[in-house]
Formats: structure tokens, sequence, C-alpha cells
């Protein structure tokens, strides 16, 4: 999640045949066989250790909230593997470095949700 948007400012920046086709099957490869499957393996350990434990509180809803908007993010990503596999890229590289920086936000937040348990009201 964290390489596939610099895949995207290089590949925005690519002006070659060769090299537009050598970024869409790394990018094809890393989006279907390892972010969707790892997405698939966290949500399904995650769901199964909070009913082994029953977490709960205010500040597991924000966390599951920031998960949610990361799989979102996630199926966003794949959608703009979608748009440069069809050559369609409608962006330029300076947004690809903008939306890079996303995760690192939610990175942080779930991080410091799960460690500091903050009663939320």
């Amino acid at each position: 999640m964290f390489y596939l948007p610099r895949l995207f400012v290089y590949h925005a920046g690519s002006t070659d045949p060769a090299s537009n086709e050598r970024f869409k099957v790394m990018e094809r490869k890393l989006y279907r066989g390892i972010m969707t499957p790892c997405m698939v393996l966290t949500l399904v350990f995650g769901t199964w250790m909070w009913l082994g434990y029953g977490f709960s509180g205010n500040w597991l809803r924000a966390k599951l909230t920031l998960v949610g908007l990361l799989v979102a993010y996630h199926f966003w990503l794949g959608r703009l593997v979608h748009d440069f596999a069809m050559d369609a890229n409608r962006h330029s590289h300076r947004f690809y470095r903008w939306i890079n920086e996303v995760p690192l936000f939610f990175l942080v937040a779930i991080v410091v949700l799960v460690v500091v348990k903050p009663c939320l009201r």
C-alpha cells in the first residue's frame, strides 16, 4: 500500500511504451498478488481476534472506521491500477506523490488508537 502510489508516480512520468508496459505489470502484480491477499488475511485475522477477545469501546469504533477508510483507499488504488492499465490516467505525478502519504496518516492514527486507547465520547 505504500509502494503502489510510488509506482504511480513513476508510471505517470514515464513516456516510452516499454516503461508503460513494465509499470502496468508491476502495478497489477503488486495489487492483485500481494496487496489484496494481505488485506483479506488482515481482515480475517482481525475479525477472528475481535471475536475471540471481545474488545469494545469507542477507541475500537474509531479504529474500525479508520480501517474501513483504509479498505476503501485500497479499492480506490485498484481503480487507479485499472485506469493505468487502460491508458486512461487523468492525474499528474504530483497528485500521486500526495496520495502516497495517505496510508502513513492512517497507520499513525490506528497505532495511536490501539496503544493509547483513549476514552472517546
